[in-house]
């Protein structure tokens, strides 16, 4: 049953959306329309060179990613919200990189699982829109679905695309969640954030630590730490492994050194706190987790998803990283029989660069 949109007043059915999306928890939300044509040959030409690596489902996917009315039928405005998730109760990210013999956790990963409260929250969104048009078409989506994301908020007017390829905020930096609201609603739209501020500044380039972001706007995630670590099921190739240093899971340099994050927000949801010492754990600490306790202490959370080998395979690498200590040698060589194989060669490798068998 199509909503009687003919009798509602959509203006003010839209700011009445962005209200309660404020109440809601999140930060920012806006409308666009479905066109993303230059963004399309974009995501056509990255696939064609094959810089999505092992990513096989987005090539699958094909264009229902830039055609939103493809991936579900009836889509003609997309409802685009972002929700800050730094957490405020954190060791800086800095100072936990800088010890090698702490674990790096990306900071989106320390707290629950953002799919399902962002998700929750859309569909409450749409349960208040729901109330004043009656049944309507619409799908919710929090990075988990064929949708070309941030080029959907940067034409919503949330921010514009640096040159790490990551959303940004001038009032709110990049530290927060996308998600969205499909929709068969002839909302108004709002203006594309079409100014971008990078200007002359390629920090997030010169810091990469393995050059990842190969030029201005281009991302080769065969090199990204986060797909690495994250996307990668296989061997982590050996060329990047000493690149990789502490990092367990993800990656923050190219936000870390951005400058329009000195603007960035800290988290008010509770829910992205941290969870389990994940901040400033030692690398020690985390190997010794047990199948169990992987399991146990990732339930809620985005890690989960990796899997305990690659977990293993992680802490790993970061270890052969770590200075030298009787500990970590250690700590590898009981791990060094382990059922994975994936697991023992990572373990094999890194007692290598302690010099020993």
């Amino acid at each position: 049953m199509k909503p009687a949109t003919t009798t509602i007043d959509l203006n003010h059915l839209a700011q009445d959306i962005k209200r309660k999306g404020k109440t809601l928890g999140f930060q920012q939300l806006g409308i666009t329309a479905t066109t993303l044509d230059k963004d399309e040959a974009y995501l056509l030409n990255w696939l064609k060179t094959g810089r999505h690596g092992e990513m096989d489902y987005m090539e699958r996917h094909g264009v229902k990613r830039s055609r939103p009315e493809t991936l579900v039928p009836g889509t003609i405005r997309i409802i685009s919200v972002r929700m800050d998730y730094l957490p405020a109760d954190a060791t800086h990210p800095q100072e936990t990189l800088n010890d090698p013999l702490k674990a790096y956790v990306s900071r989106y990963a320390t707290g629950r699982d953002y799919h399902k409260i962002i998700r929750n929250k859309l569909q409450a969104l749409a349960i208040h829109i729901e109330n004043t048009t009656g049944k309507f078409g619409y799908r919710a989506f929090v990075d988990s679905a064929p949708v070309l994301e941030k080029a959907l908020a940067r034409n919503a007017g949330l921010g514009w695309l640096g040159k790490h390829t990551n959303l940004i905020n001038p009032k709110a930096g990049s530290w927060f969640f996308l998600g969205e609201l499909y929709t068969d609603l002839p909302l108004p739209i709002d203006k594309t954030f079409s100014k971008n501020h990078c200007g002359t500044c390629q920090a997030c380039i010169d810091i990469c630590p393995t050059n990842a972001i190969i030029g201005p706007y281009e991302l080769d995630a065969r090199r990204c730490i986060s797909y690495l670590t994250i996307e990668l099921r296989g061997s982590i190739p050996e060329k990047y492994r000493k690149m990789i240093g502490n990092r367990i899971y993800g990656c923050d340099d190219c936000q870390l050194i951005c400058p329009w994050n000195k603007f960035a927000k800290y988290s008010v949801e509770k829910d992205f706190r941290i969870r389990h010492g994940l901040d400033n754990a030692t690398l020690i600490e985390l190997f010794n987790w047990s199948k169990e306790d992987f399991y146990k202490y990732t339930e809620g959370s985005a890690i989960r998803r990796i899997g305990y080998d690659c977990w293993l395979r992680n802490i790993a690498v970061a270890l052969g990283n770590a200075p030298t200590s009787d500990i970590i040698i250690k700590s590898l060589a009981a791990r060094k029989n382990h059922a994975s194989e994936i697991v023992r060669e990572h373990v094999t490798w890194a007692l290598r660069q302690h010099q020993t068998g």
